[in-house]
Parts: C-alpha cells; structure tokens; sequence
C-alpha cells in the first residue's frame, strides 16, 4: 500500500480536450491511471515552517512561495483555521518538472493528504475538495490517485472499466512543455472532437486495452510536438518496442505499454543506453481491476 506521503506519477491514457470554454477553461475527457514511481513528501515536525526540496530534479523548481505545495499548506490550514504543532515540508524531486505526468500536482496532493492526517481533517470535506480544484485541474484525482475517468475541468471524477495493471516504459527528453503553451498550441489548431471515449469492450488484456485505447486520443499530442519536435523522437522509438506509444498530459513525458515487467525493464535499460540524456523509467500503472 502507497503511503500518504508518496506522490504517484499520473498517466493519461487518453485526453481528449474540447474548444476553450467562456470560463477560460477546456473541458476534458481522460482515463488516468497512476505509476509505481514517483516523488515523496514527509512532514518534519518541531522545525521551521519551510519547505526543503532534494533530490535529481530539486534544482528546477521555482520559488518555495510559488510552490503547489506551499499553496496547498497555506489554503488548507486557511480553511479550516486550524493550528498544528510547527513542522515543515520535505519534498524528494524524483519526477521531471513540466512534464506531463502531475509532478505538481501529485506532491500539492500528497500534501494535502499529509495535513489533513495530521490536524484531524477528512479528505471527503469539500473544502478539501475546493482547495484541490481550486490548485489546478489534475489534483483531485491526484488526491484519490487512483484509476478513473476524469471529466469537466479535472473536479469530476468517475470509476474507469475494469482493466488489469498495465507494463509500461516512461521517457522524458528533459525538455520541459508547459501546460499553457500547449494549450494555446492545441486552440490554433481550431479542432472539433467528440470529447466522450468509443463505449469499451471488455478490458481484460492488455490486448484489448491496446486495441480500445487506439481508438482514443490524446489531443495535446501533436500541439506538444509542435513545440518541442524531439517528442516525436521519443514516440517512435517507444512505438518500435511498445504496443501502444502516446503522450501523457501535455507532455513531454510519453509511455509505451509492453507485454510484461520483463519486457518493461528490457526496452527502458536499451533506451537509456540509447540515450542516456533522456529520463527513462520502468514502471507499473496500477490497474482497476486489482
């Protein structure tokens, strides 16, 4: 069982992304599902009321202000004004920045997991809800950081189709793609979609989740691309290898589903020989059905 403090990271399956909306933002339709790798967090009580970031990618974060998780400490002490023992925040940096996988908001979400715990809230309040939202459209399913369909702005969510866990390889260039310029990218292209996944058939392999899965899309695909080109590098070489290669998020992290772990950890070991610049990982993206 994952502990409190573990921030998964979050795969798209599928995103499909409809046209900019009156409220500024896009609706979306995608089926999540969370990795075995991740970054971590830990309170540390009885110290001053910091955040310390370590780890392989500590150096790229912003501000400690501008941090998610900051924000989520602040607005959730806020909204329940309730006051705790001091302690402050350690963040471990395993996951790159900007890239598609909800680093961000997997560690705002660890954190707001972490509080709650400790000054007696429940995560079911809807101030906890509100706050999630309010961080950014990926946290409430990072909260629950478990598969689901996730719809409207990212506050919706449902439980996915049953479907078993899933080998996969993640690869990252370290070329960082952010959210709102793909987004722009993705409105000049001017697409009209239908937003609803095709009706499922029984996901009991990874056979049929491939075939269903390539019936779907992830729509900030080929704006993310247009913006860093060496995305599409990273697609053809998991595609070689993968059944199934696509982009998670707005990138540039992608993945490709393999046949087993075996087969996981063989083609992540010969990409990282390839290209040892890159960030590659085996993982396991946690199934429904499980």
């Amino acid at each position: 069982m994952r502990s409190a403090g573990f921030a998964a990271a979050k795969i798209n399956l599928f995103l499909h992304v409809g046209r900019l909306g009156a409220d500024g933002y896009h609706p979306i339709s995608s089926l999540v599902a969370f990795a075995d790798v991740g970054d971590e967090l830990s309170l540390r009580p009885g110290v001053h009321p910091d955040l310390v970031v370590e780890g392989e990618f500590a150096a790229e974060l912003g501000a400690s202000g501008d941090n998610l998780v900051i924000k989520a400490r602040d607005r959730l002490l806020a909204a329940f004004d309730r006051s705790t023992p001091p302690f402050g925040i350690r963040l471990l940096k395993r996951l790159p920045v900007a890239s598609g996988i909800g680093g961000g908001s997997a560690d705002a979400a660890a954190a707001l997991r972490l509080i709650a715990g400790l000054a007696g809230m429940a995560l079911t309040d809807v101030r906890v809800a509100r706050i999630a939202s309010d961080l950014g459209s990926d946290v409430p399913v990072c909260i629950a950081s478990r598969p689901s369909l996730v719809a409207g702005r990212g506050e919706r969510l449902a439980p996915p189709p049953a479907f078993p866990d899933l080998p996969a390889v993640l690869v990252n260039p370290r070329r960082p793609v952010f959210t709102a310029a793909a987004y722009r990218a993705f409105d000049a292209l001017e697409l009209d979609r239908t937003l609803a996944p095709p009706e499922p058939p029984p996901l009991g392999s990874l056979a049929a989740v491939i075939d269903w899965l390539g019936a779907c899309r992830n729509d900030l695909q080929a704006p993310a691309v247009a913006l860093e080109p060496v995305i599409a590098e990273v697609l053809d070489r998991l595609g070689a290898s993968a059944g199934l290669a696509r982009l998670s998020g707005s990138g540039a992290t992608c993945f490709g589903l393999c046949d087993s772990v075996a087969a996981a950890k063989a083609l992540a070991d010969a990409i990282g020989v390839e290209r040892p610049d890159w960030w590659v990982r085996a993982t396991v993206l946690e199934g429904s059905s499980t």
